[in-house]
């Protein structure tokens, strides 16, 4: 699994390269059906804009479509830690929804229950 860090308007450093491998590696951890993680990191040069840094994550999975989230703050070592908690929770909800989909639910269950007594 390989981790990509690209920049719009801003010079990716060593240290921020290094936190956001360390960030979105702990994600990766969760599943392993994670082929690649590609994150952008772009900087808005409006003076009037709110939330100037801007970190976009495409997560590329082996099964189904790619998630694909984006959060602002005003500093970037922000952006990246509420992009991280965000995509931390998708793969958690796309890895259960992919492990219990075992298509029976609770009315199904009942019912046979109920024709068995």
């Amino acid at each position: 699994m390989h981790i990509y860090v690209n920049g719009r308007n801003i010079e990716i450093t060593d240290a921020i390269k290094a936190y956001v491998k360390e960030k979105f590696g702990k994600v990766a951890n969760h599943y392993d059906q994670i082929q690649g993680i590609e994150v952008v990191l772009s900087v808005i040069k409006n003076p009037s804009a709110s939330g100037k840094h801007v970190a976009e994550v495409n997560c590329k999975m082996s099964t189904g479509a790619p998630i694909r989230c984006e959060e602002a703050a005003e500093s970037m070592y922000e952006s990246i830690d509420l992009l991280a908690d965000k995509l931390d929770r998708q793969v958690k909800k796309f890895k259960d929804k992919s492990l219990g989909s075992d298509k029976s639910s609770i009315r199904t269950e009942a019912q046979e229950e109920e024709t068995e007594e």
